[in-house]
């Protein structure tokens, strides 16, 4: 092997280790939750930092988490019914003013800087008819009666 693309491997080596450990770093941040707001009628909307990246991920997020979030925050407030929804959103640049269209706004907050952009990360659902739900960007899951979590191939 010639210096120049020995010089040329341990560098792409470099860059490769230097992704990994930035993308490990990434994964092993603790998520954050900034608020939680309740819209009524069983759903909560929840602003957090540093997300899994990854379906699976987030799906276990909440089920390591759920009893904490009841504790803490009283997510999900169920419906009679058992019914609830409970959406996550990226908290990215904070609470802002409404722009009049796609901003979302909190009533439970006074104007001005009660808005977030919508990005919408992850979402629980629960209905009497369908169990528990898990929305994500790379589709929707079910959980099972025996806990099993699998992917709806109907949509």
């Amino acid at each position: 092997m010639k210096a120049k693309s020995k010089k040329t491997f341990c560098v792409l080596i470099l860059v490769a280790v230097g992704i990994f450990g930035y993308c490990l770093w990434l994964s092993l941040r603790p998520v954050e939750i900034i608020a939680v707001h309740h819209r009524g009628h069983g759903s909560s909307a929840v602003l957090v930092r540093n997300f899994p990246f990854t379906d699976k991920g987030k799906i276990n997020w909440w089920l390591k988490n759920k009893k904490m979030l009841k504790e803490k925050h009283d997510i999900p407030q169920s419906e009679k019914d058992g019914d609830f929804t409970v959406i996550f959103w990226l908290f990215s640049d904070g609470y802002k003013e409404t722009d009049g269209y796609d901003r979302l706004c909190f009533d439970d907050m006074p104007p001005p800087l009660n808005c977030i952009d919508k990005y919408r990360v992850f979402s629980v659902n629960h209905s009497k008819n369908m169990g528990i739900s898990f929305i994500n960007s790379g589709g929707i899951y079910r959980m099972k009666e025996n806990g099993n979590i699998v992917k709806d191939v109907s949509g």
